[in-house]
């Protein structure tokens, strides 16, 4: 069993900017985010390799978040910026236990553990 949390959630205005982060409690594979708004799918936001040489984005996303880990304290983060109201949604972190230094994805079912998320909300 692995746990994950996130947290760094909460209410900003268009534009700002938010770091969420997800700890886990030992160093995983593939560490992803995706998120999920009311009455909408689960969408893939973000993903990393563990030694975090290779990412990938979501296209609606691309450009203005950034995803990161530091396996030191088996954390990743999700740097979000320019945030607009449609980015509004629970976002959730997923990890991979096992994989290649270099493996990554951005398919959900792949992944084996998923933390309860955090609620971002950016309104004026």
């Amino acid at each position: 069993q692995v746990l994950l949390a996130e947290s760094g959630g909460g209410l900003v205005q268009p534009g700002d900017s938010l770091r969420v982060s997800c700890v886990a409690g030992r160093t995983l594979s593939s560490m992803g985010w995706f998120r999920q708004a009311p009455g909408r799918e689960r969408e893939f936001v973000a993903a990393i390799s563990r030694n975090g040489d290779r990412t990938s984005y979501g296209d609606s996303v691309k450009g203005r978040f950034t995803i990161s880990r530091d396996n030191t304290k088996n954390t990743v983060y999700l740097q979000m910026n320019s945030l607009n109201p449609v980015d509004t949604a629970v976002y959730y972190c997923a990890a991979r236990v096992t994989g290649s230094d270099y493996f990554m994805t951005s398919q959900a079912y792949i992944y084996d553990y998923w933390g309860p998320g955090t609620q971002v909300t950016v309104s004026s």
